[in-house]
């Protein structure tokens, strides 16, 4: 039985490169990320604070930014949520604890 010769696109995908370990990308930028430590806030930092957090309200748009997991970010978006029991502040679908943040800012 004759063998049939493959076509030169089917020859050429056999070279093309593939991702044998998914997820491998996303794991070696996450290497890459600079951990940086926790700001401790100052006694003045504190009260600004204290007094921007008690001007946001349920619906307002802010911006916060706090700190997880060996870095700062931001979360800009509508109040879904301030509860002062579980100090928690939640800003769309972020749940951010009081204690993580830096600066908020109403915007």
């Amino acid at each position: 039985m004759a063998r049939q010769k493959m076509s030169i696109d089917k020859r050429a995908a056999q070279f093309l490169p593939f991702k044998a370990v998914s997820g491998l990308d996303e794991a070696l930028l996450a290497k890459e990320k600079i951990i940086v430590p926790k700001i401790e806030l100052s006694e003045e930092m504190y009260e600004e604070l204290d007094k921007k957090m008690h001007e946001l309200s349920k619906g307002c748009i802010a911006s916060c930014v706090y700190f997880s997991k060996g870095e700062y970010l931001r979360a800009t978006g509508m109040v879904a949520r301030i509860d002062e029991t579980s100090r928690i502040l939640q800003i769309v679908n972020t749940r951010i604890c009081f204690e993580d943040i830096l600066d908020v800012e109403k915007r």
